[in-house]
């Protein structure tokens, strides 16, 4: 094995005393932290779902699936073949499939349905979970403003010429969010026909 070059490399190839090596498929403690509390808030918000909204998404779950799809395909592949009088013995109950079109509309009616209710669960979800990004987003937002200050603060102190240059201050301005929404409403209004 060959010997690094120099003890900069050395140093580099164990690691430094100050910074543990990289680890692959390590998450950090805080990842670790934020999966467990998702995860936890999925658990309680399946608990807490009403009797109606977990048979919502139990059938809405079979539904959406391939074992639906081939027990849908047999009854319908049966149906017909018994109204052709394709099976020997067993006479036709529905030759003009009447019955079996009325069977699939009241089907489709409920399955909508359940899906519809599975759906709007769904959106409720996608709807704290969008007010948890927003909030998230904000205060980042000001973290980092605060963050570009001070910064912007030492460099001065320390007689960086950069720490001058005036986009840092429009960076350094704290974004009011209501003014952007507003600011996206009159633009969605603006490009309406």
């Amino acid at each position: 094995m060959a010997e690094p070059r120099s003890g900069h490399d050395a140093k580099t190839q164990r690691g430094s005393p100050s910074t543990p090596p990289i680890e692959p498929n390590v998450l950090a403690s805080v990842l670790e932290r934020n999966i467990d509390a998702l995860k936890r808030k999925r658990q309680e918000a399946e608990r807490e779902a009403s009797l109606q909204d977990r048979i919502a998404e139990t059938i809405t779950r079979f539904t959406g699936s391939m074992a639906f799809v081939y027990v849908h395909l047999f009854l319908v592949a049966g149906w017909v073949a018994a109204n052709l009088n394709l099976i020997p013995g067993l006479p036709a109950f529905d030759p003009t499939f009447v019955i079996l079109a009325t069977f699939a509309s009241v089907e489709a009616i409920f399955l909508s349905t359940f899906v519809l209710i599975s759906q709007n669960r769904a959106a409720a979800e996608a709807d704290r979970r969008s007010e948890l990004d927003l909030q998230t987003n904000l205060l980042s937002e000001h973290e980092i403003t605060r963050l570009l200050t001070l910064t912007r603060a030492i460099a001065q102190h320390l007689g960086i010429k950069e720490a001058q240059d005036p986009t840092l201050r429009e960076l350094e301005r704290h974004v009011a969010p209501e003014k952007v929404l507003d600011r996206l409403d009159e633009e969605q209004e603006s490009d309406a026909p």
